[in-house]
């Protein structure tokens, strides 16, 4: 054929000609098969025919006089020309050998899975999409579960439209490519039946500390679209890659999210959202099997893409699980461009002046990035509130998309009510470089245009929304010409969530892990409320308790998992310096404050030198809660094999 080409025909060098996305399927049918990674089968419309299209309908002139001395930061021009591209491609018949070509690919696709007409995703892949500093991460559309001939062929004309959405036509402008400079292939893929499982994306690199040593899944019900467009908030797991290269389990961090929705087939082609289930909300999405699959797979793709680039390559993959072969696919990888190219010398710290007090926090949610940002509110509803937003205002939204790109540029902060730290919004706002809040579940209503609010990044992987506008500093750390000491510098560390960020700096190991510290940030409940709750009494904040409790099978099981993945992730972000852990030394007030606590503490004048440490410890009431923590630590050396 002269205009298409099969995924097994294509490799990864093949970008002028497919675009990025379609060369690296191609890459993976035609070299991962073997070795663990599982693609559906499929087949790219070249750049090549999308100039036959330009020639033949005579769009070239008519698009340059439209982009002509546009400025792409003035929202309300950019609609205009995006709309105008896109009418000429909509009102446009794709040339007859052409289509001939699709139905032809596609009947021999349709045969292959069995099907008269076999449903397919059809996913377009620019030229300079997925290059390894510029990601184009959601700039054009994405059509699910097509059916036939004439649908398939509409889906593509609409694929040729959506080069020219206003968030690609801005990206473009911000990264210097010009609007008729890049050209479009479309991928046609056999579809994953995630509708009937689950689906979700991954990164080889955290995406917020920049660590090499992690890959971090998030999981959703359903088809993907909700987890990259920020629909839902998923489930969230990080996997250690040294012991996972040992054939260890090393699952560091397991978080449930809400997962509201789940988008599934239509009755009449294409998708719609269903909600979820109670049963679905409250459980993971995928086992810790398959989590540890995927993460091997990850490491596949990694390794290969490595070696092909000549240099560490991390990737942004995106994966499925079919519900009827109940198999786990990868639909789409590509280079990661935030933290691969962030300096490793040099870090930046923002702490507050004076911090604020814990009345202060209007709302909390996933954070991305470490920074801090501040000014006054901008509550956006859709595109058409796209010309009041001013430069320097936070950006708050129930739900953003790729569509919106023009407008985060302009914002200090961004906050959104729903979303994880893989969808568009997140992975834009680190590209632009501003503090994002995703997934705070209601700020949108709760705050009003104009309200001065402070949206903090810089505390851990919990980020904060302040009222008012609170002073920050910013202090730039050179670690390069740093000289190492003749003592040994040793960190105290009790908190997990900051312990990969704290361990960029120049450090022989962690002195001293307060396990006490570990139970307040993680566990958050009292251990022995946890095992009568396992026995079936009732305790005090039952409901709390069994609200982070979501995902795990048992309030035992909850405890050693959780307290293993602390302690597991401060070892893990030293790994394989030496952590030294101290088991939990609570005094009676501070037990007292955790969930479900003050029915087990004593008053006492002087908790310093009361029942805490050792006597606790030698305690008959305390000797069901010791072993757990014993089976914490056991579970830590021997299943996750961190045994520095």
């Amino acid at each position: 054929m002269q205009y298409i080409k099969f995924f097994s025909e294509l490799r990864n060098t093949d970008v002028a000609l497919v675009g990025g996305k379609n060369a690296s399927l191609g890459e993976m049918v035609s070299v991962l098969k073997g070795h663990g990674v599982s693609v559906p089968d499929g087949f790219a419309l070249t750049s090549q025919a999308y100039r036959h299209l330009l020639s033949t309908a005579a769009l070239a002139e008519p698009l340059r006089k439209i982009f002509e001395g546009l400025d792409a930061s003035d929202t309300a021009s950019l609609q205009r020309a995006g709309a105008s591209a896109r009418s000429l491609f909509l009102q446009t018949d794709l040339p007859n050998d052409l289509s001939s070509e699709i139905v032809s690919a596609y009947r021999t696709l349709s045969q292959k899975y069995a099907s008269e007409n076999c449903d397919v995703a059809v996913r377009s892949s620019a030229t300079a999409e997925d290059l390894a500093d510029a990601s184009f991460a959601g700039q054009q559309e994405t059509f699910l579960n097509v059916n036939g001939e004439s649908a398939l062929l509409e889906s593509i004309r609409k694929s040729y439209a959506s080069l020219f959405t206003d968030r690609a036509i801005s990206y473009r402008a911000s990264h210097g490519f010009g609007q008729l400079d890049v050209a479009l292939s479309v991928g046609v893929q056999k579809m994953v039946r995630s509708d009937m499982a689950s689906s979700g994306v991954m990164f080889t690199v955290d995406t917020e500390t920049g660590s090499h040593d992690l890959i971090f899944i998030t999981s959703i019900w359903g088809l993907g679209e909700n987890i990259v467009g920020g629909e839902v908030n998923p489930d969230e797991f990080y996997v250690f890659k040294p012991t996972l290269k040992q054939g260890k389990k090393t699952i560091l961090k397991r978080q449930a999210g809400a997962k509201q929705k789940r988008m599934v087939y239509s009755n009449d082609g294409g998708t719609e959202n269903r909600e979820t289930t109670d049963e679905e909300r409250s459980s993971f999405s995928i086992s810790d099997d398959e989590i540890m699959e995927l993460a091997r797979a990850a490491l596949v793709i990694e390794n290969h893409y490595s070696t092909l680039a000549g240099e560490y390559r991390p990737m942004d993959i995106e994966w499925a699980k079919d519900g009827r072969d109940g198999r786990l696919y990868i639909v789409q990888a590509r280079p990661e461009t935030v933290q691969s190219r962030k300096s490793t010398t040099k870090i930046s710290r923002y702490s507050f002046v004076k911090k604020p007090e814990p009345g202060d926090i209007l709302a909390t949610g996933k954070a991305v990035g470490d920074k801090i940002g501040s000014g006054p509110a901008r509550l956006i509803r859709g595109k058409e509130d796209f010309a009041q937003f001013r430069d320097g205002e936070v950006l708050v939204a129930e739900i953003t998309d790729p569509d919106w790109e023009p407008v985060m540029k302009k914002a200090s902060a961004l906050i959104t009510d729903k979303g994880g730290r893989t969808c568009h919004a997140a992975i834009v706002a680190r590209e632009i470089g501003i503090p994002a809040i995703v997934g705070t579940q209601d700020v949108s209503h709760k705050i009003q245009h104009g309200d001065p609010l402070t949206v903090s990044c810089a505390e851990g992987e919990t980020g904060r929304v302040y009222r008012g506008l609170h002073e920050f500093s910013v202090k730039e750390i050179d670690l390069s010409g740093l000289a190492s000491p003749k003592t040994k510098l040793f960190m105290n560390v009790g908190n997990p969530e900051i312990a990969f960020k704290a361990s960029e700096l120049p450090n022989d190991g962690v002195g001293l892990a307060r396990m006490e510290f570990v139970v307040s940030n993680m566990i958050k409940a009292h251990p022995l409320a946890l095992l009568d709750m396992a026995e079936g009494k009732e305790v005090a904040d039952k409901e709390a308790i069994q609200k982070i409790m979501k995902g795990y099978p048992d309030p035992k099981t909850f405890f050693i998992e959780k307290l293993s993945e602390g302690l597991g992730t401060i070892a893990a972000a030293f790994y394989p310096r030496p952590v030294i852990i101290r088991t939990s030394d609570f005094k009676t007030n501070e037990y007292k404050n955790l969930l479900g606590g003050a029915a087990y503490e004593p008053e006492e004048e002087n908790p310093m030198i009361g029942y805490r440490g050792a006597s606790r410890y030698y305690s008959k009431e305390y000797k069901a809660a010791f072993e757990l923590e014993c089976l914490a630590i056991k579970k830590l050396r021997d299943e996750m094999g961190l045994t520095n």
